[in-house]
């Protein structure tokens, strides 16, 4: 399995910053070490054209040039700063790199992104740019202006940038399982948006997700899925106010990729939020995402394999 990886480009963040920066190079180091069949490499950064397919390109020329207001800096929660732009555009970038290797592979991964919460000319919610909408509007101008994305948000915040940014889009569809009571406060529109009580646990959360893919699926038929696992759902996340535990949430990943599986689509993964007390308990989730994305892509690869060369359509 590939995946994509930028937490080298390290943002100057001030001391005691909530940002857990650090989870990114630890999580990229236990792949390193213990998942030989994951394939690690450096994203390239997305260019102004492909951020231009999601975002103003006044906005994207602001945020290069570092023209940002205080009140933009503060929404976006990171002070400006050329790692910051270079961060934001290597993560944008992975993603994109994810879904080109998903569509040969199966299932690929970006160990960041999910920055769900930028919106066509601003950030918000440590996010600068969009990667899930850049991710699949670069897909639809490589591939066809009619390829049908699925995103399936599954951090604990709602993704209101990329419910925005596709509202009116039909070739996008954006489901949603988020706390009802947590950021951002006022919530954006999606195709399918279903809000969960704080202190929801495994079962209940099962439930809704189960009957979220079957109406997903039953509605939107798409030729690729971008899936944000984020790892904030669990218990104990100072940012998440649900309380998954770690079992529950392996268990709603293996219902995705199993749901996915069944209808032969790639899936391109994101790592999205992650803020436990213990960020070594942060870091153990998204590798189970990681380990058990390389057993469904090992399953798939034949099969993605052949359909790449034509044999199945």
């Amino acid at each position: 399995m590939q995946a994509f990886y930028s937490d080298h480009f390290v943002l100057p963040l001030p001391p005691g910053h909530r940002f857990p920066m650090e989870k990114y190079s630890r999580l990229r180091e236990r792949v390193a070490g213990e998942l030989p069949e994951v394939v690690l490499t450096e994203a390239l950064p997305a260019d102004d054209a492909m951020l231009g397919r999601a975002h103003s390109r006044e906005y994207v020329a602001r945020v290069s040039a570092g023209e940002l207001n205080p009140k933009e800096q503060r929404d976006i929660g990171f002070p400006w700063s050329p790692q910051m732009v270079e961060r934001s555009r290597r993560s944008a970038g992975a993603t994109v790199a994810a879904c080109r290797a998903a569509l040969s592979d199966g299932v690929a991964v970006n160990l960041a992104g999910g920055t769900h919460h930028a919106s066509a000319d601003r950030g918000e919610g440590f996010c600068v740019f969009n990667d899930v909408a850049v991710a699949a509007r670069t897909m639809q101008a490589e591939l066809d202006p009619h390829t049908r994305v699925a995103v399936i948000d599954l951090d604990v915040h709602q993704g209101n940038g990329t419910a925005a940014i596709f509202e009116r889009d039909p070739s996008v569809f954006t489901l949603s399982l988020h706390g009802e009571h947590n950021y951002p406060f006022h919530k954006a529109n999606g195709d399918l948006d279903v809000a969960l009580p704080d202190g929801c646990g495994d079962d209940e959360y099962l439930v809704a997700l189960g009957h979220a893919l079957t109406d997903l699926f039953a509605q939107f038929t798409p030729s690729l899925v971008i899936y944000l696992a984020g790892a904030d759902p669990l218990e104990n996340d100072r940012l998440g106010r649900l309380a998954l535990t770690p079992d529950g949430l392996l268990a709603r990943d293996r219902r995705v990729l199993t749901a996915c599986a069944e209808r032969g689509l790639p899936v391109a993964i994101a790592m999205a939020g992650g803020y436990g007390r213990d960020i070594g308990q942060t870091v153990a989730a998204h590798f189970a995402t990681i380990r058990l994305a390389s057993q469904f892509q090992r399953a798939s690869r034949r099969v993605f394999r052949t359909q790449a060369d034509g044999v199945l359509v």
